[in-house]
């Protein structure tokens, strides 16, 4: 049978022992292993891998030994419960001796989990798990986690008083991160607040959340619009050393200072400006972009992506034979010194 993306939420965090099997696809093999691992956790415990109910094989070794995997089912173990035999990254052609298994298993058995890549409809695999009466497939998308998974998550971590605000960050985050960055930073957020009593907050997130070349982008779009203009050229240099090129940051740069004249720009002035933002910003980013664009104002702010798109377009030029990253240098000095001109 196959699981909607909604009900399959809903099994991964409550699946059936009486199952014969789970086949679990997608593109993306982090996010097929985070359900993997949440659905086979359900199934047997927290003691399921130590007391050996757990039997793991890979998915390309049933081309060569087909029967390991009905032996891995009906082997009876020492421990009592629910036992689960997982086939990981199981290839289109292990797919018959997958099936197999599916058409030899007994009530009793071991429970059959397997992942896979990316399967056509046409797939074998997929076809047999989704006409099976007793058993799922489930296609796992590249979509960010909805607010339900987000607060699963959180609560699995041992997160449970959270803020509106904070909860808006983190969904925010969840659409920025891969699955892996963002469980990390779930688990990190964790360790932050043990035997902290005290509701999840902005200041909690920002000291959790990992430190990307974004945030170095982010620090030096400030110092640009803020007017310190000493530690343009640092910055720069740290930034062109991770390996961020001129355009990328004149792009940036454009579209930071389209923001803030979105806020200076607006009938109601810069505070109705900046709750019209999409996507909506919150906590200390949202204060610093109020105060720069309250700061610049429009006219000032209309100059600067004058000068933004000038270095775009020298930047884009076929015949531009000057150095690009001294161009964009110049332009955030520039425009570091207007911020301060009245």
């Amino acid at each position: 049978m196959k699981l909607s993306p909604r009900e399959a939420e809903g099994y991964f965090a409550k699946p059936d022992a009486g199952r014969t099997g789970l086949l679990i696809y997608g593109g993306d093999a982090m996010r097929v292993a985070l359900k993997r691992q949440q659905v086979i956790a359900a199934l047997l415990g927290p003691n399921g891998e130590e007391e050996m109910r757990l039997t793991r094989m890979a998915g390309g070794d049933l081309r060569k030994d087909p029967a390991q995997l009905v032996d891995a089912i009906k082997a009876v173990g020492f421990f009592p419960g629910p036992r689960v035999t997982f086939v990981e990254d199981c290839p289109e052609l292990s797919s018959p001796a997958v099936l197999a298994a599916l058409e030899d298993w007994e009530p009793g058995d071991a429970q059959i989990v397997v992942t896979a890549g990316q399967l056509k409809a046409t797939s074998k695999l997929r076809k047999g798990f989704e006409a099976h009466p007793n058993a799922y497939a489930v296609g796992i998308y590249d979509d960010p986690p909805s607010r339900a998974e987000i607060e699963r998550m959180l609560a699995q971590a041992g997160i449970r008083d959270v803020p509106p605000e904070p909860m808006s960050v983190l969904a925010n985050l969840a659409r920025e991160l891969g699955p892996g960055d963002f469980t990390q930073t779930l688990e990190k957020l964790a360790l932050y607040k043990l035997n902290d009593a005290a509701p999840l907050n902005l200041e909690d997130i920002t000291d959790c959340a990992p430190r990307s070349t974004e945030a170095g982008l982010d620090d030096l779009l400030n110092v640009v619009a803020e007017g310190k203009m000493d530690a343009v050229g640092p910055l720069l240099r740290r930034l062109q050393a991770q390996g961020t090129n001129a355009t990328g940051l004149c792009i940036a740069a454009t579209r930071h200072f389209r923001t803030l004249y979105a806020c200076a720009s607006d009938p109601g002035g810069p505070g109705q400006g900046i709750n019209r933002l999409r996507p909506p910003v919150y906590g200390p980013r949202r204060d610093r972009i109020l105060g720069q664009a309250q700061t610049w104002g429009a006219r000032r702010l209309e100059t600067a992506l004058t000068v933004l798109t000038d270095t775009d377009l020298a930047l884009r030029s076929a015949g531009q034979s000057a150095p690009q990253m001294p161009l964009v240098e110049r332009a955030m000095i520039r425009l570091a010194m207007l911020s301060r001109s009245r």
